[in-house]
């Protein structure tokens, strides 16, 4: 297994607006300040992104702040049907106004316009999330709420330099397995979430990136043998020489994985077919799965000098897991996604 350093307490930039150390934590050890990035006004990017799902429906909530424009969206998943719409109104120039927090774990953030609204705010030790879109799908609206509790004690957090490029820089969270309660409204129905069938994670992100990325992103969260499993995996831009950002969860606590690849059925020729079996591997031996896809969310945007070609695709995943004591998990039919994202940004 190759060399994995693990970040120390301290600023995340140093005076000159470089990351003062690449690696990777279990938490956000490393402390955010917008005010010293020096990698232009114009390319920081700062997100949150949260995923719920049951076995049957999922909600995807974003608020995004690029800096020369950001968004508001929200998709519905219905895994039955396998069907998605997602609407995401853009904003133009927020130039950090939308006031994201500089840690996960306290601030709050919202945004509301004519016709839509969204809110992650923090109370009572949940994270509460409100979204309102009023022409979602056939001019019709479509309300979320979500309470999520049960925070996993540690998280995936990565700090990824680029290199071609000091002052760029990516600092990430992501928190897999919280329990998740609420409800849609949308297009006549009601969809009830409730908390022992309900999960969530948070994809939390900050950063300068340079202009045309390619990334690879997993992650899967369920019931493994009685006690809560997921996994968060991902590669593909930056200098990951430091650290990767793939890691197993069980019963709240991180399990680090080496270098993970995706293989995707027809990328070595050039032609994709992102609805057939995948499998993925992990190079030392820990984790091998396959992935049966049911659902490709895609969306692509061309625009002057901004691309974007996204395909998150769920599906379920089958195979076996080794924690760090050795301990073996088999993984059987767990809902989750595995996506491939193109940004020219």
């Amino acid at each position: 297994m190759r060399r994995q350093v693990k970040l120390s307490p301290g600023p995340l930039l140093n005076e000159r607006g470089e990351l003062s150390q690449a690696g990777y934590a279990t938490s956000l050890v490393k402390e955010y300040d917008r005010k010293l990035v020096r990698g232009g006004r114009f390319r920081i990017k700062e997100w949150d992104y949260y995923l719920i799902h049951n076995s049957r429906y999922g909600v995807a909530l974003t608020l995004d702040d690029n800096s020369y424009m950001g968004l508001v969206s929200i998709s519905f998943l219905d895994f039955e049907k396998r069907t998605e719409h997602t609407a995401s109104p853009m904003t133009l120039f927020p130039m950090g106004k939308t006031g994201f927090p500089k840690s996960s774990g306290a601030g709050d953030v919202s945004l509301e316009q004519r016709n839509m609204k969204m809110s992650f705010r923090h109370e009572g030790g949940r994270r509460i999330l409100d979204g309102e879109i009023q022409r979602f799908e056939n001019s019709l609206p479509i309300r979320v709420h979500f309470e999520l509790t049960k925070e996993p004690e540690d998280s995936m957090v990565i700090a990824t330099p680029f290199p071609k490029k000091k002052t760029a820089f990516y600092y990430n969270q992501k928190i897999i397995g919280m329990r998740a309660m609420g409800k849609v409204e949308y297009a006549g129905c009601v969809y009830e979430f409730k908390e022992e069938d309900s999960f969530a994670l948070l994809d939390w992100g900050r950063g300068v990136w340079t202009y045309d990325n390619t990334w690879y992103w997993s992650a899967a969260m369920g019931m493994c043998g009685g006690e809560v499993f997921g996994f968060n995996l991902g590669y593909g831009f930056g200098d990951t020489s430091e650290a990767t950002e793939n890691m197993l969860f069980y019963k709240g606590r991180a399990h680090k994985l080496d270098e993970v690849r995706f293989l995707i059925p027809g990328e070595d020729v050039g032609k994709i077919d992102y609805l057939k079996p995948w499998t993925f591997t992990s190079s030392d031996k820990r984790l091998e799965l396959s992935f049966t896809p049911i659902l490709d969310r895609k969306a692509y945007t061309s625009a002057g000098l901004i691309l974007s070609d996204q395909h998150q695709v769920f599906g379920y995943f089958d195979g076996e897991a080794v924690l760090d004591d050795g301990t073996r998990l088999l993984v059987n039919h767990m809902l989750g996604f595995a996506e491939k994202v193109r940004n020219k940004w």
